[in-house]
């Protein structure tokens, strides 16, 4: 079991920089893939970014690309996400989530086992 917590949410202007953290507290020596998700109010969850155990496969969500950055140092949890560039439509709760593979970066919500409470990220226009 891996408890995840998630900061750096706030309110910034269109054009603006946050960076969201994931810390974790538990089990957190095993090996874990980590994404991030986002969701507005009355839409569905959306993929954000993924990074594997090791850190070498990353993805990103389409509206995402070449503003986000997601990292994590030496295979460990806290995992991050450097959000630059920030629109409107980026507004939403953001959720850190986790799960246990060695190999690969599930891109669906439903592969994920841990969750974060969630931070909100409101960009101004």
């Amino acid at each position: 079991q891996v408890q995840l917590v998630e900061s750096g949410g706030g309110l910034v202007q269109a054009g603006g920089s946050l960076r969201l953290s994931c810390a974790a507290s538990g089990r957190t020596d095993s090996y874990y893939a980590m994404g991030w998700f986002r969701q507005a109010p009355g839409k569905e969850r959306e993929f954000v970014a993924g990074i594997s155990w090791s850190g070498g496969k990353i993805y990103y969500g389409d509206s995402v690309k070449g503003r986000f950055t997601i990292s994590r140092d030496n295979a460990k949890i806290p995992v991050y996400l450097q959000m630059n560039s920030l629109k409107p439509e980026d507004t939403a709760v953001y959720y850190c989530a986790a799960v246990r593979r060695r190999v690969g970066v599930p891109l669906s919500s439903d592969e994920y086992n841990y969750w974060g409470q969630g931070t909100q990220v409101t960009v101004s226009s």
